[in-house]
């Protein structure tokens, strides 16, 4: 009998143990991923700066930055899969949703429809992203090492309720920018007969997704409202998504 105990006591030791170890290892993941992240749109933040300092102009500011952008913004795929495994304790559904719907933007709008880059509603969610994501990946830094400053909280859970409208007006214009060209070209559109038997219109499907922000933007909006509550306030909050 004292035998069984012991074993079950040393197994139970052993789970522990590896419970440590992967929470180390996610832990010291986590960090790094974040520190990266934060330098990456730091980068391009100063990039823009310096960009606008020496030409005077928006136009051209995208093209200048835009492998750098597209590096970072699709590398950000990587924090659902950290949703997806437990890694972090965040909706797999609202992760999923801003991470895919910033990647269409950079690589199936802004990248794809050249005629769009000098518009200033691409600046516009541009310096939203980036103040958005250097706020975002610094708080997540300092909360991973214990040292966060009460300025990254507060502009974290501040910050937001200005620059999400704000994003989501450049992306709108951008992709309403985009809407005669793509008309004109039929880029990425499939008409019929074909030896698929498929059609698509591209032109439509952007004015679905322009569709798509009238029931998605308010979830997510107020998803960052209880958010802020529950982290600046203290209050009990119930995410029906986690």
């Amino acid at each position: 009998m004292a035998s069984s105990e012991e074993d079950g006591s040393v197994e139970e030791k052993e789970n522990n143990n590896k419970k440590r170890t992967k929470s180390t290892l996610a832990t010291a993941w986590l960090t790094f991923y974040n520190i990266a992240m934060t330098a990456g749109w730091l980068v391009l933040a100063m990039a823009m700066m310096r960009f606008y300092v020496q030409k005077g102009t928006h136009k051209g500011l995208y093209r200048s930055i835009a492998r750098t952008l597209k590096f970072f913004q699709t590398f950000a795929l990587v924090e659902v899969g950290h949703c997806a495994i437990g890694i972090i304790r965040t909706s797999v559904i609202v992760t999923g949703v801003q991470v895919f719907s910033r990647m269409f933007m950079v690589w199936f709008v802004t990248n794809s429809i050249r005629q769009v880059q000098n518009e200033e509603s691409v600046i516009l969610f541009l310096v939203v992203w980036t103040v958005t994501e250097i706020t975002r990946y610094s708080y997540y830094t300092f909360n991973l090492l214990h040292h966060l400053p009460y300025f990254i909280k507060w502009a974290r859970y501040n910050f937001f309720i200005v620059l999400y409208p704000l994003g989501v007006v450049g992306e709108l214009l951008t992709i309403y920018a985009a809407l005669p060209v793509v008309r004109r070209s039929g880029m990425y559109s499939m008409r019929l007969p074909n030896k698929y038997n498929v059609s698509f219109d591209y032109y439509y499907c952007l004015i679905m997704v322009m569709l798509s922000y009238i029931p998605l933007f308010p979830q997510l909006f107020f998803h960052m409202f209880r958010q802020r509550r529950k982290v600046l306030y203290g209050e009990v909050v119930v995410e029906k998504d986690d």
